[in-house]
Formats: C-alpha cells, structure tokens, sequence
C-alpha cells in the first residue's frame, strides 16, 4: 500500500493534468453567464433565476468533500 503523501502527490498531479471534466465546467460557467445576462435585459426572468442559482448553492453547500 502507497503512503499517504505518496497517495496526495498522485491524487495532486492526476486533478492536475486530467481534462476530462474540464469542458463540462466550461459550460456550466458559460450557461451561468447567459442566465445571468437574460436575468438583467428580462427582470421577470431575474427571480426564477435566483431562485435556481439559490436552489444550486444549497446543495453545492450539503455536498460532503
């Protein structure tokens, strides 16, 4: 069985150089950028977008790790 830092350096260096999830970030973020932006040029849209965004934080925040 590895060390614990041998395990970390190896964990470290993988999150580093894997790219896989990469792009799903990428349109998470761009997806929140349009959803931002029709929330401003449409205010009635505004609230439901909090209230997703709101939604999303909540379980971002009971998310264990």
């Amino acid at each position: 069985m590895k060390s614990l830092p041998r395990r970390v350096t190896a964990w470290t260096l993988r999150l580093l150089y894997e790219d896989r999830a990469q792009d799903l970030i990428e349109y998470a973020l761009m997806a929140s950028a349009v959803a931002v932006a029709a929330g401003a040029f449409m205010p009635p849209v505004a609230n439901q977008l909090s209230a997703i965004f709101s939604k999303v934080a909540d379980l971002a925040g009971r998310t264990p790790g």
